[in-house]
This record gives C-alpha cells, sequence and structure tokens, in this order.
C-alpha cells in the first residue's frame, strides 16, 4: 500500500469520525402531517395510497412523529361571519366568543407549523378539490399568520416544509383534451405556494373509472413513485 493512500484512508476515516452520517435511530425526529379529505371512509384510492406512503415514510423514519388529519371524521367548518371577523381583529382584543371562533383555525396552523413533511390526499370533485379541503384551505390561509402584505407583494411564511399530493382522479387531466379543465392541481399549487409551501409534488392516479387495466397502471405508476419519494 502506498503512503499516499494509507493518508487517503486516515483522512476519510477521521472524517467519517467528525462527520458521521446519522442513522434513522440517531436522527432528528421529523414530523409528517398526514390530511385526508376524501368524503369515504372505504374505498378511497386517495386513503390507500396516503396510507401506503405513510406506512412507508414511518418505516424509513423509525423515529418519526405522524399526525393525522382526517377531514371527512373531524370536519372542518365553512367560514362564517363571525370567524372572519376574529380573523381580522388583533388576537389581544378578541372577545371569548371570538377566541373560540379562531381555536380550530389555530390548531390547524399549528400542525402545519410543527410539519416537516405534508401528505395530502386530494381525490377529485367536479375538476378541483372537496368542499372539505377547500374548508381546510380557508382556515389555514390567514393574513398575517400563514401569509403576510409587503410593499412588494404578499409573502407565504410556511416555508422550508415538503408538500406530497396523491390525488385520485376518475378521468385523466394530466394530458390530453381533458386537461384545460385541471383546476384541482393548479388551484393546490397557487394556494399551497402562497402561503409559502413552494416544495409540492403531485403523483395523479388517474383514469381510475376508465376500467380494471388502467386502473392497476395507475396505482403500479403511484407506487412506483413513493419509492423514490421515500428515499428523498
Amino acid at each position: 500500500m502506498t503512503s499516499n493512500k494509507v493518508w487517503t484512508d486516515i483522512g476519510g476515516w477521521i472524517a467519517r469520525l467528525l462527520n458521521p452520517k446519522p442513522s434513522p435511530e440517531t436522527e432528528i425526529m421529523s414530523t409528517l402531517l398526514h390530511i385526508n379529505s376524501s368524503v369515504r371512509i372505504n374505498g378511497s384510492a386517495s386513503r390507500q395510497l396516503t396510507s401506503e406512503f405513510v406506512a412507508k415514510w414511518q418505516a424509513a423514519h423509525p423515529n418519526g412523529r405522524i399526525v393525522e388529519r382526517d377531514l371527512a371524521v373531524a370536519e372542518v367548518p365553512h367560514l362564517t361571519e363571525q370567524t372572519i371577523g376574529a380573523f381580522f381583529t388583533p388576537a389581544d382584543q378578541r372577545s371569548a366568543e371570538q377566541l373560540d371562533a379562531v381555536r380550530l383555525s389555530d390548531e390547524l396552523v399549528a400542525e402545519l407549523v410543527a410539519a416537516d413533511v405534508i401528505v395530502i390526499g386530494a381525490p377529485m370533485y367536479n375538476f378541483s378539490v372537496s368542499s372539505a379541503l377547500k374548508a381546510w384551505i380557508d382556515h389555514i390561509a390567514r393574513a398575517g399568520v400563514t401569509f403576510k402584505y409587503t410593499e412588494t407583494g404578499p409573502v407565504g411564511q410556511l416555508t422550508g416544509k415538503k408538500v406530497i399530493v396523491f390525488t385520485s382522479r376518475g378521468g385523466v387531466y394530466s394530458e390530453g383534451p381533458a386537461k384545460s379543465m385541471d383546476f384541482h392541481e393548479t388551484y393546490l399549487r397557487g394556494v399551497l405556494g402562497f402561503v409559502g409551501l413552494t416544495d409540492v409534488t403531485f403523483v395523479h392516479t388517474e383514469g381510475l373509472a376508465l376500467g380494471d387495466e388502467s386502473t392497476a397502471t395507475a396505482f403500479s405508476k403511484t407506487r412506483l413513485a413513493m419509492a423514490d419519494l421515500v428515499a428523498a
């Protein structure tokens, strides 16, 4: 063995000693927020796929924390005049009724702030998101909280997080003649980006109403994408 090789090996050993690669058991705990928005508790493609992904993520991050938010089980109400009024009242000036009106919204925002990874199951309903997911968005998109207005325009505050959206669709909207009807990804990408969530990956499971072969192909493609996303 040459002297150069010896010093190279020693240098590599020292570098590994000083900068050890963390194992899954010793890594800093990450938090994953899992949001389901399908109204179907049973037989939901998006629920099945997000659950599979979360299980794989948990296996890869054994110290990770998972927070579940099921919008069909624990419904988020649509906004009311009282809630909107409470949003725009300074926190230290809110009445007891207003504090109660914003309590759920504050809880939903806190879940987002604490999350490192956000996984959303978002089936397409009438070319866009479910009303349950829209209600959730209305509660977390708050001026002065998750975004703020500046002289150069609005700035999102929920930065540094990774979002993965698993959609399920009866037809095919990511390409072809129906693409112009996709107000699903375009809306979600826009509103998530508005609050600072710009690292967003969409995994579309499409053509589920086009027969067994189309469904099997769609699920297979999504499961292949999962492996890469868990490893990322």
